[in-house]
């Protein structure tokens, strides 16, 4: 499927309306079944879709990579599937976090069945060798922004991307904020990256619900261009995730765990 289209319009201003067209973000439902069983459906942009089905198996809990015996996108009733199998191991968690969700893509928790699930967390992320400077970190932020190809087109999509080794290594796109996540996720886990050795990237305001998937990726470190939830800064703080956010220009807002900064930021836990 084509993950654009050019769509007539009528642009209004001063001069009166003014006949034209537009390049519009593609968004179509995606069912991500697992051994059979469909587990989530999500709206999403029809790229990268085996990224996304083994990312959100890894920062739902469901599974690992290795667990994940093989991907196939198929078309369905106007959408598509991807179809993983998993091994024998995976059913129980398949059937533990069981997560029906059908709904907009601005929402990371729809469906999940009880308070209980909606907050379990990962495992604290520990402390590693990785350091930015705040001069990296801007060049992070920057980088993002001159990267999104889909998003200059359209104006209509989230990316996160993976900054390592002073670059860019990778980014992912989709009109849903928590599915670009997950595609980078996914990548990561495909492309036997460590997530421990760089950091996450993203254009969108930061829940409680990103840092979690973050932490499970086994990330330390998150930088955003919007702001944080409350709930987020103390759930990054808990798991042990540095926290940047508004990172445009050359400032930013550093929340929890300075340590992966090289300049000691007063009042940041």
């Amino acid at each position: 499927m084509e993950i654009t289209r050019r769509s007539p319009r009528l642009s209004f201003g001063p001069t009166g309306p003014e006949p034209g067209a537009r390049l519009l973000a593609a968004e179509v439902a995606v069912a991500l079944s697992f051994n059979g069983t469909t587990q989530a459906v999500m709206m999403a942009t029809p790229a990268d879709l085996e990224d996304f089905a083994t990312g959100f198996a890894l920062t739902e809990g469901l599974a690992r990579s290795d667990e994940i015996l093989s991907l196939e996108v198929v078309e369905a009733g106007g959408g598509l599937d991807v179809q993983a199998w998993l091994v024998p191991e995976a059913e129980a968690r398949l059937a533990a976090r069981r997560r029906h969700m059908a709904g907009p893509v601005g929402c990371g928790l729809c469906g999940i069945e009880s308070i209980e699930a909606a907050l379990c967390e990962p495992a604290p992320v520990p402390h590693g060798a990785f350091r930015l400077s705040p001069r990296e970190v801007c060049a992070a932020a920057a980088a993002l922004g001159a990267a999104q190809r889909l998003h200059d087109e359209t104006r209509a999509a989230h990316g996160a991307a993976f900054w390592s080794g002073g670059r860019l290594v990778a980014l992912r796109e989709d009109v849903g904020r928590h599915n670009a996540l997950d595609k980078l996720a996914g990548w990561a886990a495909r492309a036997g990256v460590n997530p421990a050795t760089g950091a996450v990237v993203m254009t969108s305001r930061v829940s409680i619900d990103l840092v979690q998937k973050v932490a499970r990726m086994g990330c330390g470190l998150l930088i955003a261009v919007s702001a944080p939830t409350a709930a987020a800064v103390d759930l990054a703080d808990h798991l042990g995730v540095t926290l940047i956010c508004n990172a445009r220009g050359e400032r930013f807002d550093l929340y929890s765990h300075s340590d992966r900064v090289t300049t000691e930021v007063q009042d940041a836990g």
